[in-house]
This record gives C-alpha cells, sequence and structure tokens, in this order.
C-alpha cells in the first residue's frame, strides 16, 4: 500500500496536477477572503473565518473529482490494473494507497491555509481575538468533508476507463451527497421531524455541525462511515472483473 500511495502522491507532484490543485484553490480562496467585497474578512467587524469555510466546500466539490478521477480510471484505460492485481498487494490495499495519496494532496492544499488564521488573529482587535475551538472544528469538517469526497471520487473512477466521465460523476455523486438530501427534505412529503431526519443524511447537516467548534463522536462516525461504505463499493467494483 505504501509503495501505491508513494507513487501516486510523486506521480501528482511530477504533473501540473498536484500544483494546479493547490494554486488553484489558493488563489480562489484568497480572492474570497481578501478581494471580492461581500466575502472578504477586512470588511467584516470581528474576527472569523467563515468566509472560507462556508466557501471551500464548494471549491473542494469541483477541485477533489479532478484529483481523483485518473486515480483508477486511468488504471482501467491502460490495462494495467490488471497488472496491479498481480502484484502481492491485495484490491483493498490499491484503492487505499490511492486513496491516501489523494488525501496527501488535499492536505497540501489546505495547510498553507493556516496563513490566513494567522493574518485574521493578528488582525483581530485585541490580536488573538478570534474562536479558536470555531476554527480548529471547522478545519476538522473540511477535511473529513474532502475526505467523504475523495471516498466518492475514487468510486466513481473505478466504474468507467474514461477520466473525463469519472471526474462528472464525481461531482454529481458529491452534489447529492452534499446539497441533495437538504433539498429532497424540503419536498411537501415530508413534515414533522422527518425532514431533519432527511438532512441528517447528507454531509451539509454534519459538515455544519462540526465546524461549531463542537466535535461530536456522531458527526465523526458519520463521515467515518461514508467513507468506509464508497471503499467497499470500490473495492465491489473492482472484483467484479472477476465475476
Amino acid at each position: 500500500m505504501w509503495t501505491i500511495l508513494h507513487k501516486e502522491v510523486n506521480a501528482f507532484f511530477s504533473s501540473l496536477i498536484g500544483y494546479l490543485v493547490i494554486g488553484t484553490f489558493l488563489v480562489i480562496m484568497g480572492l474570497v477572503l481578501f478581494v471580492f467585497p461581500d466575502t472578504s474578512l477586512l470588511e467584516l467587524n470581528y474576527a472569523t473565518l467563515d468566509p472560507l469555510f462556508d466557501t471551500a466546500p464548494t471549491i473542494l466539490l469541483l477541485l477533489v473529482p479532478a484529483i481523483t478521477m485518473r486515480l483508477l480510471a486511468e488504471e482501467n484505460q491502460l490495462g494495467t490494473i490488471e497488472f496491479l492485481a498481480t502484484k502481492p498487494v491485495s484490491e483493498l490495499e490499491i484503492i487505499l494507497g490511492k486513496y491516501f495519496a489523494a488525501l496527501v494532496l488535499i492536505a497540501f492544499a489546505l495547510i498553507p491555509t493556516g496563513l490566513y488564521y494567522l493574518t485574521i488573529y493578528q488582525l483581530g482587535s485585541p490580536p488573538g481575538n478570534i474562536d479558536a475551538g470555531a476554527v480548529v472544528g471547522s478545519y476538522l469538517g473540511l477535511f473529513l468533508l474532502a475526505a467523504v469526497f475523495a471516498a466518492i471520487g475514487i468510486f466513481a473512477s473505478s466504474l468507467t476507463a474514461n477520466q473525463i466521465t469519472a471526474f462528472v460523476l464525481t461531482i454529481l455523486l458529491c452534489f447529492l451527497f452534499y446539497y441533495g438530501f437538504f433539498f429532497f427534505s424540503k419536498l411537501p412529503v415530508f413534515f414533522g421531524k422527518t425532514d431533519d431526519l432527511i438532512q441528517q443524511l447528507g454531509i451539509d447537516y454534519h459538515y455544519s455541525s462540526i465546524s461549531r467548534g463542537v466535535i461530536d463522536t456522531r458527526d465523526v462516525i458519520y463521515f467515518a462511515s461514508v467513507i468506509s461504505l464508497f471503499i467497499v463499493f470500490t473495492l465491489v467494483s473492482l472484483e467484479r472483473r472477476k465475476w
């Protein structure tokens, strides 16, 4: 697994993919946080990073599929997935190696945003007048959100040999899991507490919850469960070749 992880990370940074993903994410976040007047932190009367955590999920919904679309689709296209299967590694190790490589790249994109926190920390009146607990919770929620998107992405990549198809399918599935359950809950057929139960199935509900700075084990279990579910789906997708 570690060999595959190392290979994929090198592949990301030996091409433009890794640098484009990280650069695009940081540039868009910089524009949102310091240039666009409606979301600029400099226009707010208090120290907060809420605009970052409100905007980042939408940006990741487009960038994470760009990371994951080639992970298995390219192997299927080139026929090298069969070659990997003959190596002394299990299919689960192949999946996890590629999945964790995607998480490494996502982490590299998120870490530099710590500079935004340091900036707001210093601009606070007095300096340091910012809810650090909420920021930590939001960063944890953002990483877990990206981890779910990556799990969905590697599953979509396993279904096809076309990277563009994998990209579009990942965006569709991520959109449905992030926004879909909220919109479904607004249908008139759901009433009383039913609409709240429907919303709890969506990523947005648990991301918003953990972003308040209180790390609820139910939210962590939800993210871990969805990630595990799509890893299992990916494993089944690869094993269907044997059928």
